[in-house]
């Protein structure tokens, strides 16, 4: 299974070692990459749609990871295994839906780690929410994929400074 450009990138941002909830995983590819590669030992694929999470499980099935990663049908947190989790992914949708995500689990969010976030539209909506809610941006690129440009972030507990000069 060859990952996109953006796909690698977004996986690239995920910290060795953690345990990863891909939120609107769609087809699996991101927790099947990192499992596989050994980056992460354990993943969640979680999605609003049984669609999508049985195409997911059929992928996991395929790269035999199903003892590594979970397919949980879950609208966005909500049936988050919290205390499993060390790091969320949530690419491939608009920004207000990433915010609305995020907003509707503040309480969740305590105990992530961090944060890998590719929103489609609305960036700084997304930047806007990760400012006023206690994160900051620990590293960012831009990826230019089908003639298209893709943020990535990767958030962190923390506030930003700002020196004034």
């Amino acid at each position: 299974m060859e990952l996109s450009n953006r796909l690698k990138t977004i996986a690239s941002f995920v910290t060795k070692g953690l345990c990863v909830a891909d939120i609107g995983t769609d087809h699996g590819y991101i927790p099947i990459d990192l499992v596989k590669s050994g980056k992460c030992p354990k993943a969640f694929a979680m999605d609003v749609g049984k669609e999508p999470l049985s195409r997911a499980r059929q992928h996991i099935k395929e790269m035999d990871a199903q003892d590594q990663i979970t397919c949980i049908l879950s609208d966005g947190l909500n049936q988050l295994p919290q205390t499993e989790v060390d790091s969320l992914v949530i690419a491939g949708m608009g920004g207000d839906l990433v915010v609305k995500i995020l907003e509707n689990d503040l309480e969740k969010l305590k105990e992530i780690k961090e944060m890998i976030l590719s929103p489609q539209s609305h960036l700084e909506k997304v930047r806007h929410f990760l400012h006023d809610h206690g994160f900051l941006i620990a590293k960012e690129a831009m990826v230019k994929e089908d003639g298209k440009y893709y943020i990535i972030i990767r958030a962190i507990h923390g506030k930003e400074i700002y020196e004034k000069e």
